[in-house]
């Protein structure tokens, strides 16, 4: 566990660094573009309305779930997913592309997954923001569930620390470890709740699927927006979820401590 104080206290240490750098690599991203930061708005807007088109009126006919319009359904689980991906994506090779930056200065290299997930957090946060606004539109009542949404914040922000911590330390010492990765996200947003009601499985199927954590982020937003129910409902898949990210985020911390003064080698 030493070795998970240790980054965790490098993270608290440098916060205001990895704020500070997070908001300069979201300016120089889209300082280049008529549009500018819209864009953060714009890709996600086409992406939600074209699998509203395909999942909502293909295959479900604009059929609502459990009561709720599929679209408000859909935005709630997509949202949280447009910054989960991303986060792990980039975040796992935030070390490689950017170690050989860092090395000569007295730097933690742990720093460098926080930052990119800082940087993926402005638009999620705007994108909740935006989500409140459409449920407000809908006449959709928060409820008192809504005092939740603090707690699955501290899942998903953890996770993601957890899970780009390992990965980007595996990614930087085998290189195919990304491509596969990334391979493996495509297939988590069709194997966790995202696009489609995973209700209507058997049992057998459904814990399958919940052995992913994602799947616990997903429905733990959906519980908070539309009211389904609290966290601790099913403390059993809680403590899971727990178990399961503290023993990547223990791996993970130690792997990066053991190899992370030898990763300029690997370039």
């Amino acid at each position: 566990m030493s070795f998970v104080w240790r980054v965790l206290k490098e993270q608290y240490s440098n916060f205001h660094l990895i704020v500070r750098l997070s908001s300069y690599d979201v300016k120089s991203t889209y300082q280049m573009h008529y549009l500018g930061v819209l864009w953060q708005f714009l890709v996600p807007a086409i992406q939600i309305f074209l699998y509203w088109f395909v999942f909502g009126l293909g295959i479900r006919g604009g059929q609502p779930v459990e009561g709720v319009p599929f679209f408000i359904w859909l935005i709630v689980g997509l949202i949280p997913w447009f910054f989960i991906s991303p986060s792990i994506i980039q975040g796992s090779n935030s070390i490689y592309s950017r170690v050989n930056l860092v090395s000569k200065m007295k730097f933690p290299v742990s720093l460098l997954p926080s930052i990119t997930i800082m940087s993926n957090a402005f638009q999620f946060l705007m994108m909740i923001a935006v989500l409140v606004l459409i449920l407000f539109i809908y006449h959709i009542n928060l409820g008192i569930y809504f005092i939740q949404l603090p707690y699955y914040m501290l899942c998903l922000f953890t996770f993601l620390f957890a899970i780009t911590l390992l990965c980007s330390t595996i990614s930087t010492i085998v290189r195919d470890f990304q491509l596969v990765l990334q391979a493996l996200m495509r297939m988590l947003l069709y194997l966790s709740p995202v696009l489609w009601d995973t209700s209507q499985l058997n049992n057998v199927l459904q814990f399958i699927l919940k052995l992913n954590p994602l799947y616990y982020i997903i429905e733990g937003f959906r519980n908070t927006f539309l009211g389904y129910g609290w966290f601790y409902d099913d403390w059993a898949y809680t403590l899971y979820f727990w178990a399961f990210t503290l023993f990547i985020l223990s791996i993970g911390s130690a792997a990066h401590i053991k190899f992370r003064n030898k990763f300029v080698d690997y370039l």
